[in-house]
């Protein structure tokens, strides 16, 4: 039977899976020819297609490679100029995305030739550190979720570590530093081509738009790895691996503090029965001495469910709640979180505005159920009735009125039939 591209390049990354984890200290030497193979490039390139995004600084879109001669012609020129050792990455794309609390991400755009060359590095360089990451991170990895990294915490909460340190990282894609992160490589990958690119991703000029006429601002970053590049949640993990493996250490607050990490990125909680000064100030030595990286004070905080506090963490909220026949126990309660609700509804007001009153009703109704199936797919878990509820009388109500504004005279649905019915038979998929 025929091997296929894809079967091949599975069965590479399983041979430097299985090499890694029987050998813990083996150090890998000669990976820059497989980066060579078509089969890997092009597997590359459907990564990259299917993650779609920006163009970078050349204005080269992935749609622009809409025919299969396009795409061999650009895989072929990525191919000659690593055999050549003449490829040399341009400089990254800045812009600037709006965060849930208001403020700003700088997110780096590589160009789409950069980002096939580094989801390639990727696909070697994934299963070898795969091999080394511990149980408790769960961001940005294969067969890993963010629904896993909930449902841990949860458990964690229902043996009794209700205190929780609530770690945030200030800029932390941006601040890792170069020097400490290819030390981190190099106890795995001693490949010195496989090394000098990532060491050119890094070191790859910032370019940013500025005032009109005045042409973009060129900065040359002394540390951080572009939070939107390929690669760069890869390395992001293998920098924080060193914290995970710190902190599970026989020195370490696991050991003797019977605390429980829960990592997502850059996103991290600890906890414990109590949050004594000794793990607090173990935390901070590793992170900040040891790693070089900045804790947040403002933002990191102390959480102590036992006393009414409650725990934010991607989207969910955990806390006590009364009980609902009235008995005097409280039960710890799982949800999509208060800002999780309002994100949906401004989401749900975007689609449903007044811009929108050419849209054909069908095609309306089409754009919202793929929020709401997406948003009722994450918030699965836990409890969320109460939010959905809220999340559904909220499009009843935006629906309705974007009718009743497309029309000179008032809407109302048949008679003997509610607007929930008739939203229902127009295919709105509630929650």
């Amino acid at each position: 039977m025929t091997t296929t591209a894809v079967e091949k390049i599975q069965d590479l990354r399983t041979k430097l899976a299985n090499k890694a984890k029987q050998e813990p200290k083996f150090r890998f030497y000669n990976l820059y020819g497989h980066l060579l193979r078509m089969d890997l490039l092009k597997e590359a390139w459907k990564e990259v297609r299917k993650n779609g995004g920006a163009p970078g600084i050349d204005t080269i879109s992935v749609q622009s490679f809409d025919t299969e001669e396009k795409v061999m012609a650009f895989l072929s020129s990525i191919q000659q100029e690593l055999k050549e050792k003449s490829y040399h990455p341009l400089p990254v794309k800045r812009v600037y995305i709006p965060k849930p609390n208001g403020e700003l991400r700088p997110l780096g755009i590589p160009t789409v030739k950069d980002r096939t060359v580094q989801a390639a590095v990727k696909l070697l360089l994934e299963p070898i550190f795969e091999a080394d990451f511990l149980e408790c991170s769960y961001g940005f990895r294969p067969n890993r979720s963010a629904h896993q990294a909930l449902s841990e915490i949860r458990e964690a909460l229902m043996t009794g570590r209700q205190t929780i340190y609530d770690a945030d990282l200030k800029g932390y894609f941006d601040s890792i530093p170069h020097d400490k992160l290819m030390l981190c490589l190099r106890m795995r990958v001693v490949d010195r081509s496989i090394l000098d690119l990532i060491k050119m991703w890094l070191k790859a000029p910032i370019s940013e738009e500025t005032f009109k006429g005045r042409g973009p601002k060129i900065t040359y970053p002394k540390k951080g790895t572009p939070q939107g590049g390929v690669i760069s949640p890869l390395l992001a993990n293998l920098y924080l691996h060193w914290f995970d493996k710190v902190f599970h250490q026989a020195c370490g607050p696991a050991t003797w503090a019977k605390a429980k990490l829960v990592r997502y990125a850059d996103d991290f909680v600890i906890l414990a029965r109590y949050q004594s000064e000794r793990l607090q100030s173990f935390v901070k030595e590793k992170i900040e001495n040891w790693l070089g990286l900045e804790i947040n004070q403002e933002k990191t905080k102390i959480v102590d469910l036992q006393n009414g506090d409650k725990l934010h963490f991607l989207g969910y909220t955990f806390g006590h709640k009364a009980d609902l026949k009235g008995r005097s126990k409280k039960y710890l309660c799982m949800e999509p979180s208060a800002q999780s609700v309002k994100r949906a509804k401004t989401r749900i007001q975007e689609l449903l505005g007044p811009n929108k009153g050419c849209l054909p009703i069908d095609i309306l109704i089409k754009q919202l159920n793929r929020f709401l199936t997406g948003w009722g797919n994450y918030f699965s878990i836990g409890y969320p009735r109460v939010a959905r509820r809220k999340i559904n009388f909220y499009v009843q109500e935006k629906l309705t009125r974007h009718v009743q504004r497309r029309s000179q005279r008032p809407y109302r649905p048949p008679e003997g039939t509610t607007y929930y019915s008739q939203w229902r038979k127009l295919g709105v998929m509630y929650l």
